[in-house]
C-alpha cells in the first residue's frame, strides 16, 4: 500500500512563526515596511505583500517616521542606528535564538576576543551576526577553517569565541568544534544551532532511510531547507526539493510505495498540506486509512452490540453537555454519561473543562440494561492511573507535585493526582516548631518514600526534594559564579558583624561594611531575617565554599560623589564627628570624612581639639589634600583664618640676653631664630 509520512517537525519553527504573527498583527493597523524578506519563503512574502507589507532593502529606502519590521534573521547594530536616524517605528521580529548570538559576539568583542562564525556566506542571519562583532572571520565548513589556521599560525594562540548559524547541520558544528579544541589554547565554543533545526534534521535522516522517496518543501535561499535537502540526498536517491505543490514532479513518485515529507522552518502548514493533498490525489491515498486496517461491517456491528461490565475501561466522544451530566458516545448500544460534578469539584466551570467533540477515557461504574445507559467515571480512571504514576515514582525515585489538602496529626496530607500522600512533620521542610497550617493549600513537590497499594498507604518527603533541589541550585551557582554577578536572595540569619543571605542554595555573607555607605553599628539597622534583598558577589572561595556579598549600590559611592564635587583648595561646610588627641574627624558629605590635624584647627597653639571644637559642630574648612588611593582627605580650619600676630617673649632682666622670637608656620609648627649676645 502506498503511503505518505509527514515529519512531525516539518514547517514553521518558533522564531519564524513568531515573526509572521508579528507582521500580521502590525498590518492590522495599515501598511508597513519589511527590511528584506521577512522569511525565506516567496509564498508567505507574497501573501504579506497582499496585506500591505512593502519590501525595502536598506534603511535609506524607508520614508521618515514610517513603521518597519526587522526580519527573523536580524540585522546589524549599524542598521538599527540608521533606522533610528530616520525616526523609524521599529517592530523587532528577530528570532530570540539569533538575538542570543548577537549578545555572545558583542560580549566577546568587548572582552577583546576574536570571533569565529561558522555559517553560510552572504546569508542575512550571518551578515547580521558579523555586524555585532569587532575582529572576526567567517568559515562555511571545516575545510575553510583549516585554511584559516594554515594561512595564519597566530590563530592558535588568539582568544577565540566560536558561534554557529542557527540553521547549520550538527555534523558541521561537531567537525569545526573538535578542530578548534585541538588547535587553540584559549577558545570558547557556543552551540547556537536551534534545537528545532536539530530535531528537524534528525527526523529527516530517519525518514530518508525508511522511505523510497523524499519531498523537501522550502525556499531555495532558505539555509535550513537547503541543509534538509542535502541530508536527505545523502541517504535517499529520490529526493525532490520544492517551493510548493506546483513544482512537484509526480512522475518520479509513480512507482514508489512510501513517500516521506519534511519542510524547512520557513514553510507554512498550508503549503505542506497542499503538497500532501496533491500526492494523495495523484497516487490514490486516502489519508483517513493510511496505516489503519479498515474494519468490516460485521466487526463494527459486533462492537456496537457487545456487552460491557462494571470496571471496563472505555473511550468515547462527548456528544452533549447539560447542567447535570456529560453524554458520551462509546460506540456501543449503551448511552454513556458522566456526572458534571466530576469536572466542577474545584470550582471549575464544566464548559472550561470539557467540550463537545472531545475524546474521553473513563471507567464503567454502573450498567443499566433496562434504560440502556452506562454511568462512567473519569475520576476513577484518573485515580487508577495516578496510583500507577505514584508507584512508578516510588520505584524510580521520581518527584511528584501535589497540593497540601489537610493538616494531620504529626504532619500533612498532600493530594497527588487524587492520591493521599502523608508527609511527616519532620519531612515537611519546615523548622521543628513551625506551624504546619502555613502549608495548607500550597503546591509542593514530594518524593515517595513508602508505597503500599494494598493498604492504600503512601508516605512522602517534601524535605528530601528541597534538599536535592537546593544542592542542584548550589552546584549551578558554583559553576557560573563570578565577581559582580547579581542575585535575589533571602536573609537567613544575622550576626553582630553581618548577615547571611541565601542566594538560591548557597548562603553568602554581607559584612556590615558592605550594607550601606553610611555608618551603621549593627546589621539589624538594615536587615531582618526573612527580608528579600538584591545582592552582588564581591569575592568567593570555591575550595572553602565561601562567598562575600555586597548590598550597597556602587552607583551611590560617596567617594565618587565627593571627588566629582570637590578638589584640593575647595571649601566645604563640615560636621565634627569625632575628637582625637591629634585632631578632629569631620564629615564632608555622608560617608566621607576628613581629618583636621590639631595644628590646623586654630591659628594659635592649642593643647587639645576640645579647646576649640565639640562633636556636632558645623564649621568651614579648606580641603588641603586628597589621597584617592587610600581615600583620605586632609582639612584645615586654620587656612581660612586670619594669621595670628607673632608672639614676642618678655624682655630678659639680664643684659647679657636678647629676646627670642618664634613664628608659627603654615603647617602649625613653631619656628624661629634666637640671637644671643
Amino acid at each position: 500500500m502506498k503511503k505518505i509520512i509527514v515529519a512531525k517537525s516539518a514547517g514553521f519553527c518558533f522564531g519564524v512563526s513568531r515573526s509572521v504573527d508579528m507582521a500580521q498583527e502590525l498590518l492590522k493597523e495599515g501598511e508597513a515596511y519589511s527590511l528584506g524578506q521577512l522569511i525565506h519563503n516567496d509564498d508567505v512574502v507574497n501573501r504579506l505583500a497582499s496585506m500591505g507589507m512593502k519590501l525595502i532593502n536598506s534603511p535609506e529606502e524607508l520614508p521618515e517616521g514610517e513603521r518597519v519590521i526587522i526580519r527573523s534573521h536580524g540585522v546589524s547594530k549599524e542598521i538599527y542606528d540608521k533606522l533610528a536616524q530616520r525616526s523609524a517605528r521599529i517592530t523587532d521580529a528577530t528570532c530570540p535564538k539569533v538575538k542570543r548570538i548577537h549578545m555572545i559576539v558583542a560580549k566577546a568583542t568587548e572582552q577583546g576576543r576574536f570571533v569565529l562564525i561558522i555559517g553560510m556566506r552572504n546569508h542575512p542571519e550571518v551578515e547580521a551576526i558579523c555586524g555585532w562583532c569587532g575582529e572576526h572571520a567567517l568559515c562555511e565548513n571545516l575545510s575553510e577553517l583549516e585554511n584559516l589556521f594554515k594561512n595564519d599560525p597566530t590563530f592558535s594562540v588568539k582568544p577565540i569565541t566560536m558561534v554557529i548559524q542557527t540553521t547549520q547541520t550538527r555534523s558541521n558544528f561537531t567537525e569545526c568544534a573538535n578542530f578548534l579544541k585541538k588547535m587553540c589554547t584559549n577558545v570558547e565554543i557556543f552551540d547556537t544551532i536551534c534545537g528545532a533545526t536539530s530535531m528537524r534534521q534528525d527526523e529527516a535522516t530517519k525518514l530518508s532511510a525508511e522511505c523510497d522517496a523524499m519531498v523537501v518543501i522550502g525556499g531555495k535561499h532558505s539555509a535550513n531547507s537547503v541543509h534538509l535537502a542535502e541530508i536527505c540526498s545523502r541517504i535517499c536517491d529520490n529526493v525532490q526539493f520544492v517551493n510548493n505543490a506546483g513544482e512537484l514532479d509526480m512522475d518520479r513518485l509513480a512507482s514508489v510505495d512510501t513517500v516521506g515529507v519534511t519542510a524547512g522552518a520557513s514553510a507554512p502548514s498550508w503549503i505542506i498540506k497542499e503538497v500532501s493533498n496533491k500526492m494523495s490525489e495523484e497516487i490514490k491515498i486516502d489519508e483517513t486509512t493510511v496505516d489503519v486496517k479498515e474494519k468490516s461491517f460485521d466487526e463494527m456491528l459486533e462492537e456496537s452490540i457487545k456487552t460491557i461490565y462494571n470496571g471496563d475501561k472505555v473511550t468515547g466522544t462527548v456528544v452533549a453537555i447539560t447542567n447535570t451530566e456529560i453524554s458520551v458516545d462509546i460506540g456501543t448500544k449503551y448511552s454513556g454519561f458522566i456526572p458534571t460534578t466530576e469536572f466542577t469539584d474545584d470550582g471549575i466551570k464544566v464548559e472550561d473543562a470539557v467540550k463537545v467533540g472531545d475524546t474521553i477515557e473513563a471507567v464503567v461504574v454502573r450498567v443499566n440494561d433496562v434504560e440502556g445507559t452506562v454511568m462512567l467515571s473519569k475520576k476513577r480512571l484518573d485515580a487508577a492511573k495516578s496510583w500507577t504514576d505514584v508507584e512508578e515514582a516510588s520505584e524510580n525515585g521520581g518527584v511528584l507535585e501535589g497540593t497540601v489538602s489537610e493538616i494531620n496529626k504529626g504532619g500533612v496530607v498532600v493530594s497527588v493526582k487524587g492520591v493521599r500522600v502523608f508527609v511527616p512533620a519532620s519531612q515537611s521542610g519546615l523548622p521543628k516548631e513551625a506551624d504546619m497550617a502555613q502549608l495548607l493549600k500550597q503546591k509542593v513537590r514530594v518524593k515517595i518514600t513508602e508505597f503500599n497499594r494494598a493498604r492504600k498507604r503512601v508516605v512522602g518527603s517534601i524535605r528530601a526534594v528541597m534538599q536535592k533541589e537546593r544542592r542542584e541550585r548550589a552546584e549551578a551557582i558554583w559553576n557560573e559564579i563570578e565577581v559582580g554577578a547579581k542575585y535575589h536572595g533571602v536573609v537567613k540569619s544575622m550576626t553582630s558583624y553581618g548577615a547571611f543571605v541565601d542566594i538560591g542554595g548557597i548562603d553568602g555573607m554581607v559584612h556590615v561594611s558592605e550594607m550601606s555607605w553610611n555608618r551603621i553599628k549593627n546589621p539589624a539597622e538594615m536587615f531582618s531575617v526573612g527580608d528579600e534583598v538584591d545582592v552582588y558577589v564581591i569575592g568567593f572561595d570555591k575550595e572553602k565554599r565561601k562567598i562575600s556579598l555586597g548590598y550597597k549600590d556602587p552607583a551611590e559611592n560617596p567617594w565618587v560623589k565627593f571627588t566629582s564635587a570637590y578638589e584640593v583648595g575647595s571649601t566645604a561646610e563640615v560636621k565634627i564627628v569625632k575628637l582625637m588627641p591629634f585632631g578632629a574627624f569631620a564629615e564632608v558629605i555622608p560617608g566621607v570624612d576628613g581629618l583636621i590635624h590639631i595644628s590646623q584647627i586654630a591659628n594659635r597653639r592649642i593643647g587639645k581639639p576640645e579647646e576649640v571644637l565639640s562633636v556636632g559642630d558645623m564649621v568651614e574648612a579648606k580641603i588641603t589634600a586628597i589621597d584617592n588611593e587610600k581615600q583620605k582627605i586632609s582639612l584645615s580650619i586654620r587656612a581660612l583664618s586670619e594669621p595670628a600676630p607673632a608672639e614676642v617673649a618678655p624682655a630678659a632682666e639680664s643684659d647679657d640676653e636678647e629676646a627670642v622670637v618664634y613664628e608659627v608656620s603654615e603647617n602649625g609648627e613653631a619656628v624661629g631664630d634666637a640671637d644671643v649676645h
